[in-house]
Order: C-alpha cells, then sequence, then structure tokens
C-alpha cells in the first residue's frame, strides 16, 4: 500500500494559500479518478482506493500545517505502511512559483510541517515533492505571504506545475522506482 500526503491548512480560508500546494496536487488526483476524501481519522481526511491493482490512501492532514506528523504517524502505523512507500507533497519558498523538485530525503529546510513529520517519523529519509511557492519580492512577512493566495500572474504556471505533480504521483503508484520518477520530473 501507498500513501501520498499532501501537507496543508484546513479550511476553506486556506484552501487556495500558497501554504495548501499540497493540497491541491491532491484534489488534483482525486479529480482525476473521480475518488472523494470519504475518510476521518487520524486527525486527518482521506481517501483508499484502488489504482491498476494496489491499494493507495490520499491523505491531508487536518491539523494544521505545524502539526501534520501528529496526523500522519498514526495512519502509517494503523496500515502498517513503510516510508518507502509515503510521498509528501508540501510548499518550498526557496524555489520559484511552480518549480517541482522531487527528493527522496532530506531536512525540513525551515518548514514546520516538514520538521513535524520528520520529528514524528524519526527518520528524514522519505519521498518528497517540493512546490516551489517564491519568496515575497516586497516587504510582506513569510507566514503572511505562504497564508496569501497566488498572484493571477502566476496561477498559470501554478496549474500546470500542480499537474505535473501529479502526474509524476501517478508514476510512482504505477510502479516507477522513485529515483526515475525523480530523473524524469525534476525541472
Amino acid at each position: 500500500m501507498k500513501c501520498i500526503i499532501g501537507l496543508g491548512n484546513p479550511g476553506k480560508k486556506y484552501a487556495k494559500t500558497r501554504h495548501n500546494i499540497g493540497f491541491m496536487v491532491v484534489n488534483d488526483l482525486l479529480d482525476r479518478h473521480q475518488w472523494k476524501l470519504n475518510k476521518n481519522k487520524f486527525n486527518g481526511d482521506y481517501a483508499m482506493e484502488l489504482f491498476e491493482g494496489e491499494k493507495v490512501i490520499l491523505l491531508q492532514p487536518q491539523t494544521f500545517m505545524n502539526l501534520s506528523g501528529q496526523s500522519v504517524r498514526p495512519l502509517l502505523d494503523y496500515y502498517n505502511i513503510e516510508l518507502e512507500d509515503i510521498l509528501v507533497i508540501y510548499d518550498d519558498l526557496d524555489l520559484p512559483a511552480g518549480k517541482v523538485r522531487l527528493r527522496a530525503k532530506g531536512g525540513h529546510g525551515g518548514h514546520n510541517g516538514m520538521r513535524s513529520l520528520i520529528d514524528h517519523l524519526g527518520t528524514k529519509e522519505f519521498n518528497r515533492i517540493r512546490f516551489g511557492v517564491g519568496r515575497p519580492t516586497n516587504p510582506v512577512p513569510v507566514v503572511d505571504y505562504v497564508l496569501g493566495d497566488f498572484a493571477k500572474g502566476e496561477q498559470q504556471t501554478i496549474n500546470d506545475s500542480i499537474e505535473k505533480a501529479a502526474d509524476a504521483c501517478e508514476e510512482w503508484l504505477k510502479g516507477m522506482p522513485f529515483l526515475e520518477v525523480m530523473n524524469q520530473y525534476n525541472n
């Protein structure tokens, strides 16, 4: 069983913010396959579906970003999902808006959601998709920037990159080794 985890914040207030790009990629996958987040447990909303004969879970933690690990760890434990079978999608200030980078391990880079995951999982070695949201160009506090919506001029690039990230998720779900997915989708 594989698990795709999109990080974000719950509620309509945050739905289109930069910090919710992980939720947006999961939503794209849900829409492609007419799946629904129809389970609510482990402080998260999730779907358990079949993809090409294998069970897959798509999870959106409902703990707020900084406590994401409190949702992910119990779900992984309950379903006996190995760390090599997870893929985490989150926003990254250090990448330009729309840049998609896949990595098999790494630190939190100051991202509190990733810090929570690393703390709860006890390792930095798990698959991830870093989704660039850029840094503010004017004197806006970072917290206000990531909790703000994308600029209209960025929207097409963001939409295209959401599709690309979802495509990468599907290749991984089909069984392509993660390092090959990295080589194919890193831009």
